[in-house]
């Protein structure tokens, strides 16, 4: 995971360098990407075994943990058989032109189903709104910090509310209601090459400028 994250701002480094990149992250523009390229990898777990990160589910059984695991995993490192690491966000640093800021619906929006958050990662354009409603028929309360900070009460269940992210950043996600092992992370952003790696590890960022395809490829072969 080390090595990939240096990888990853090195070449923001050689971005700002050659003068590829003149604006802010807010000045993020939509243009036109024809045979663009794609940047796709996994990361990896290395070292000791990574230790299980599970709380006692001690309210709301029934609903919580109609299966009675009796625990529930925080979803804060999933290692899976072959080594890579789920739930980790991968982007480029340093962008300011390329595709539509057109994020996976699915990353978009938030369902609180079985005390637990889903998806465990989100991203959310700046100014934008998440979705966040819950499938449960007990109370939740979602608390937020970081780069936005809200508390939405949740007493019905399948009733949407939407929230407006306007500063980018991470925010933290929790349940005020009691469930203290219900947590996510909200990654609101300014482009669109941000990627979550599956539970093999693997991610994939596509319609790349040739440009970028150009200085990561230098910096792998590097």
């Amino acid at each position: 995971m080390r090595s990939l994250y240096s990888k990853l701002l090195c070449l923001a480094a050689a971005m700002a360098f050659t003068g590829i990149v003149a604006l802010a992250q807010d000045g993020y523009r939509v243009v036109p990407v024809s045979n663009g390229g794609k940047i796709s990898g996994t990361v990896s777990w290395s070292g000791p075994a990574a230790p299980k990160l599970e709380v006692l589910i001690n309210k709301d059984q029934g609903v919580c943990d109609p299966d009675s695991h009796k625990t529930r995993s925080l979803d804060r490192l999933i290692v899976g058989s072959n080594g890579g690491v789920a739930n980790t966000v991968v982007y480029l640093k340093n962008i300011s032109s390329g595709k539509d800021l057109n994020l996976p619906v699915a990353r978009r929006s938030l369902n609180q189903k079985l005390c637990r958050y889903e998806p465990h990662i989100l991203l959310v354009p700046k100014s934008e709104a998440v979705s966040i409603q819950s499938s449960d028929h007990v109370l939740h309360t979602v608390h937020s910090d970081g780069a936005a900070s809200f508390n939405l009460a949740f007493p019905l269940t399948d009733h949407v509310t939407t929230q407006t992210l306007n500063t980018p950043g991470l925010i933290n996600l929790k349940c005020n209601g009691g469930h203290t092992w219900m947590n996510a992370e909200i990654m609101v952003v300014t482009h669109p090459y941000y990627a979550v790696t599956d539970q093999d590890g693997k991610f994939e960022l596509t319609d790349v400028r040739r440009e970028t395809t150009r200085l990561w490829r230098g910096m792998k072969a590097g």
